[in-house]
């Protein structure tokens, strides 16, 4: 079968990874699978041209208003895959919500990454509840093996000459929905008064003007770097190297940043909403926090194990971690 796959193409951004996976699945399979950028087409004639003209048998779409509103009216059968922002966001706005919902009920099926997502869309448009499927992402994750640690830290203006640094990662292309700036004053307020912790946010500039914001945000911020999106294989061996992987988003379809740290044995900290609860397990497979403030308690605590520096200890600590801040008052 040959099959196009619609989605957002940006190098380094979620959604690109997932197209990615599932077009390497499709391969797998014996089809042929062909990614397009949804923002290189218009219009749903742009497409209906197009699965003519290349003879496509079936589509696909991540991103039910993005890559779903380019295939209304189409000739051949396709599917939805949600994207996140879809139904988290995009349902909030009317004339959206209306594209998204008459999509919807053209689409062979849907696909939602969790129960709360397929239960947000059913509730919204009860006539598809029938058409939309549960499957949660499979990811895999390739760290490079000649990921220079030592040189990414000098790039980030990071001091490499003490033994015992505390480096968080926040993965995220720069864009509101996914907040970066929601935990600066709280790291930065760390960092005063431990100099071993540091903050920094990896990620494409998807919104040059939320960029600019970032940026300046970041210059009055000690202890808090923003790095330039860089390859997979070195983003998973930096992630091996950190202390911890945050997400501070408002809302998530399913976090691929959170599955790869998991993937590689890294404790997590996350934004407590539905995307990122619908995959940890508050103090089992990492820490879910509802406030930037509920992070200050985190100091007292990493002062208290120097020791943890291999994946195992780093686990096991985030673990006591989750217990401390529970047994904490919130500041």
């Amino acid at each position: 079968m040959r099959l196009l796959l619609l989605a957002c193409l940006r190098a380094q951004t979620g959604n690109a990874t997932t197209a990615d996976r599932i077009q390497s699945h499709l391969h797998a399979a014996g089809h042929i699978c062909v990614l397009k950028d949804v923002f290189r087409y218009e219009s749903p004639t742009e497409i209906a041209n197009l699965t003519s003209a290349d003879k496509f048998d079936a589509a696909l779409a991540i991103h039910l208003y993005k890559g779903g509103r380019l295939l209304q009216g189409s000739r051949i059968p396709f599917g939805i895959i949600f994207g996140g922002t879809d139904i988290n966001e995009d349902i909030k706005c009317e004339e959206k919500r209306r594209i998204m919902g008459e999509v919807l009920r053209e689409a062979r099926f849907a696909v939602a990454f969790t129960m709360k997502m397929k239960e947000l869309a059913a509730a919204e448009w009860p006539d598809t509840r029938k058409k939309i499927y549960v499957q949660t992402q499979g990811i895999k994750t390739t760290p490079s093996e000649t990921f220079d640690w030592c040189r990414f830290l000098q790039n980030a203006d990071i001091p490499t000459d003490r033994d015992n640094l505390h480096v968080f990662l926040l993965i995220c292309g720069l864009r509101r929905v996914k907040d970066p700036l929601y935990l600066v004053d709280v790291f930065s307020d760390w960092h005063r008064k431990d100099p071993s912790v540091h903050l920094g946010i990896i990620g494409p500039a998807v919104d040059p003007l939320f960029t600019n914001e970032v940026k300046e945000k970041v210059k009055r911020a000690p202890g808090i770097h923003l790095l330039q999106e860089m390859p997979q294989d070195d983003l998973h061996a930096a992630m091996k190297r950190c202390f911890a992987v945050v997400n501070s988003s408002i809302s998530e379809g399913m976090s691929a940043a959170i599955l790869e740290a998991m993937d590689l044995d890294i404790p997590v900290l996350a934004r407590n909403i539905p995307g990122n609860a619908a995959i940890i397990k508050h103090k089992d497979t990492g820490l879910l926090f509802s406030d930037p403030q509920s992070l200050m308690n985190l100091d007292c605590w990493i002062c208290n194990c120097p020791d943890a520096t291999t994946l195992e200890d780093l686990v096991a600590a985030c673990l006591l971690l989750t217990l401390s801040l529970l047994c904490c008052p919130r500041v």
